[in-house]
């Protein structure tokens, strides 16, 4: 018998899938985005791109960015009463403020 795998994506059949009508490339919109420094994002994995994409204990948080790495970003997330800092490509982060827009 061999032995269970444990990679990065294991566990992840329901989250890093995407939706039927949400398939496809992901938008030049959303991969050329430039957020400032100090920003609100919320930390939202592209399971279509692997590049730069956290862990997937991040998925949902929100976070502050914190400076420009390359293309990456650097954001402070809190984990329990830590703060950790991820680095992020802009395909994976969203607005703050346009996930507020989409709850209501």
């Amino acid at each position: 018998m061999g032995r269970r795998a444990k990679g990065l994506r294991h566990k992840t059949r329901s989250l890093l899938t995407r939706k039927p009508r949400e398939r496809g490339k992901t938008g030049l919109t959303k991969i050329l985005h430039e957020y400032a420094v100090g920003e609100k994002v919320v930390v939202k994995l592209d399971p279509s791109m692997h590049k730069g994409m956290p862990h997937r204990r991040f998925q949902g948080h929100v976070g502050l960015i914190s400076q420009k790495k390359g293309k990456a970003y650097v954001v402070k997330v809190t984990q329990g009463e830590a703060m950790k800092e991820i680095i992020v490509r802009p395909e994976h982060l969203e607005s703050y403020n346009q996930g507020e827009l989409k709850k209501e």
